[in-house]
């Protein structure tokens, strides 16, 4: 029995201690003092950026107008060209059964000429002695003629097959020369390979490839969800991932009709004109990004995006107004566009109203006096 008193006992006297231990604990806890911000009135812009690369406006390929080898070239990639400076020499190398046809039209024509020449030449002893008619002559004149500019034709014929152009011409179509001015981006072949003529069937082989780079253009892609609000000359800055602290203006002059899918979203193609200037060189396909200012509004009153809520079932977005000490109140709003930083606010609330930071990541502490914890002292 003294053993059940003395448990009791005990019991009683635990429990109080954990009754006064909660009661103490539960008053010291911190309260929690939110502060406030009001509205105020600021200029907005909503901004969107563009990647993409910067490339020249115009690229040239060169190709051959016959089929060989490359024998020599003369420039090499980087290089400054003019209009019709030689680039590479092309070594031609004959097809067998064109040589062989070409080789037998020659000896064929050289018979008819031969055939032809003798004709001529007894119809003039005839016409001289007027046996014959003089339009007989003719004929046998027109016909020794013919015979001869036709062996000249297939001579001709069957130099180009075998030098690659014609006796006499002034450029030859061994002779790759450039066609537009500018700089050698690349050359895809080396001496010693061989190289395909460009004709109706064939695209040919690019010998080299040339461009202006002082002519240079953005070229990248913007989702379908803004590309409604860019419109044509619109104002672009421009920074190269390969060019630290400098910005390019740039002028937008193409949005494409069409956008194609990319993983699952829709994109459309955009073009710009870059305005280069000479304290730095730009080469050809630098990365870049391309700022564009999509909207902007003067004079509206903004709210920290931070203070804004957004309900979970209806995804409206509401602020909390301070009606008394402390004492918060629902209000919902209308935003419009935002910076990333400020949001545009177009109904709900006025500018002298204080709106809750509801997320501060630092409580205050209330009790003999107020402690305000900084930043720095983490």
């Amino acid at each position: 029995m003294k053993f059940l008193k003395y448990l009791s006992i005990t019991l009683i006297i635990c429990g109080a201690l954990f009754a006064a231990a909660y009661f103490v604990k539960t008053n010291s806890k911190s309260i929690t003092v939110y502060e406030t911000q009001t509205a105020f009135m600021s200029s907005v812009e909503e901004k969107t950026v563009v990647t993409g690369k910067v490339i020249p406006e115009d690229e040239v390929e060169i190709k051959p107008q016959i089929s060989g080898i490359i024998q020599e070239l003369f420039v090499e990639e980087g290089d400054e060209v003019k209009e019709g400076d030689l680039l590479a020499k092309v070594k031609v190398v004959p097809n067998e059964g064109s040589l062989n046809s070409a080789k037998g039209r020659v000896a064929s024509l050289k018979i008819i000429l031969d055939n032809a020449k003798i004709e001529y030449n007894r119809n003039k002893s005839l016409f001289e002695k007027d046996i014959i008619s003089k339009q007989d002559f003719q004929n046998a004149s027109l016909s020794y003629n013919r015979s001869n500019q036709d062996l000249t034709n297939a001579k001709s014929d069957l130099q180009v097959i075998l030098l690659g152009s014609a006796g006499g011409s002034s450029t030859a179509n061994t002779n790759i020369r450039a066609t537009v001015a500018g700089t050698v981006l690349e050359i895809p072949v080396k001496a010693g390979d061989q190289v395909v003529e460009s004709n109706t069937f064939n695209a040919g082989t690019t010998i080299a490839t040339i461009a202006d780079l002082t002519k240079m253009i953005f070229e990248g892609k913007i989702d379908e969800s803004e590309v409604e609000k860019l419109k044509i000359d619109m104002a672009l800055i421009i920074n190269l991932g390969a060019i630290q602290n400098k910005d390019f203006d740039a002028r937008l002059k193409f949005i494409a009709p069409k956008g194609n899918e990319e993983q699952g979203a829709v994109k459309f193609k955009i073009e710009g004109d870059v305005f280069l200037d000479n304290s730095v060189s730009v080469r050809a396909g630098y990365s870049a990004n391309a700022s564009l200012v999509l909207e902007r509004k003067d004079n509206v009153m903004v709210i920290s995006e931070a203070l804004l809520q957004f309900d979970k079932t209806t995804e409206k977005t509401y602020v909390e107004i301070e009606k008394a000490d402390q004492s918060f109140e629902r209000v919902d709003i209308e935003v419009g566009i935002s910076d990333g930083i400020n949001i545009e606010i177009i109904s709900g609330i006025s500018i002298e109203d204080k709106i809750k930071v509801w997320n501060q990541t630092k409580p205050e502490k209330i009790g003999d006096s107020i402690l305000r914890e900084k930043d720095d002292e983490n």
